[in-house]
């Protein structure tokens, strides 16, 4: 199990043969025009985590890119609503195909109300993750080894997580409508961008 950190974008090829990777992002906050895309940490399941610190000045990131929008590899995030609008923001791409473990949770968990990583983690892949560095600077000029421990943590088990929810959304007669959900995201997230990030517009009123 090893970090990689990569400056500006992946190396090219990186992921290729991939049909899925697990990807999460930090950022400044949680505002979509005030703070900024600092870094993407991305997994292909086998233990290795590759960290991108972005160039805040271009978002020039064409591997990058190339990967978040490959209608041949899946993508799996957790609450992927957040980093898929930030990547339509900064990154100007719409990522597709996806996956999102925090949906396939509240669809599949329905005996809690406990949807975090950290939770879902915990429960069905059995490793109790620590969010020491959950608040810090991620746009510092560099980055702490417990920094990209932190960032790779958010990625390295979020395959086994979707496993285990993907058995449970079969068993459960709910995979299609998980299916259905993960179709909308990224539209969900271009509403969000929009100005809708409040709003049920679902809802009656």
């Amino acid at each position: 199990m090893a970090n990689h950190l990569h400056e500006g974008d992946l190396p090219p090829g990186l992921f290729a043969g991939a049909t899925s990777v697990a990807i999460d992002s930090e950022t400044l906050g949680l505002r979509f025009r005030r703070d900024p895309l600092c870094l993407v940490q991305i997994s292909a399941g086998d233990g290795d985590a590759h960290m991108v610190r972005l160039n805040r000045q271009t978002y020039d990131a064409p591997n990058l890119k190339a990967l978040l929008t490959d209608p041949a590899v899946t993508k799996i995030f957790h609450f992927g609503r957040f980093d898929i609008a930030m990547f339509e923001l900064h990154l100007g791409v719409v990522t597709t195909p996806v996956w999102c473990t925090k949906i396939g949770s509240k669809l599949a968990r329905t005996y809690t109300d406990r949807h975090g990583l950290k939770d879902v983690v915990k429960e069905l892949v059995g490793v109790d993750l620590s969010k020491a560095q959950q608040s810090s600077d991620w746009g510092a000029a560099t980055l702490s080894p417990e920094q990209l421990a932190y960032a790779a943590s958010d990625v390295l088990y979020l395959h086994a997580a979707k496993a285990k929810l993907e058995m449970m959304l079969e068993r459960e007669g709910r995979a299609e409508l998980a299916k259905a959900c993960f179709e909308f995201l990224p539209h969900r997230a271009s509403l969000d961008l929009a100005g809708w990030e409040e709003m049920d517009i679902f809802a009656h009123t």
